[in-house]
């Protein structure tokens, strides 16, 4: 079974010279380039959490849950196609309060 994989444009929304702010909400941008709707999860350790619907060729915005987002805890993305059976997932990465996590769905 071929592996596609979601790509990270990019992590980090916070300024550099800024402390990160706790009750700031940390966010997931998904563009989905791809024709197909996608169902989109979070995943930490066994838990997967349901953020939403991203329609293809589209792009939306999701807000990460804090209890996901607790210390160097590892997420990863999971992407479900609606009606198919591929479900391509992102690396680990840790996620902080107020960071702005972009991935892209290829076509």
């Amino acid at each position: 079974m071929p592996f596609v994989a979601l790509l990270m444009a990019g992590c980090g929304g916070r300024n550099a010279e800024s402390p990160p702010n706790p009750d700031a909400a940390a966010m997931l941008q998904v563009e989905n380039r791809g024709f197909a709707d996608m169902v989109v999860y979070a995943v930490s350790g066994s838990q997967r959490v349901r953020l939403g619907i991203a329609t293809g060729n589209s792009t939306k915005s999701f807000t990460i849950p804090r209890a996901l987002i607790r210390g160097s805890a590892p997420l990863r993305f999971l992407a479900d196609p609606i009606g198919g059976s591929r479900s391509p997932i992102s690396e680990d990465m840790v996620v902080q309060p107020g960071d702005l996590v972009s991935l892209t769905i290829p076509p």
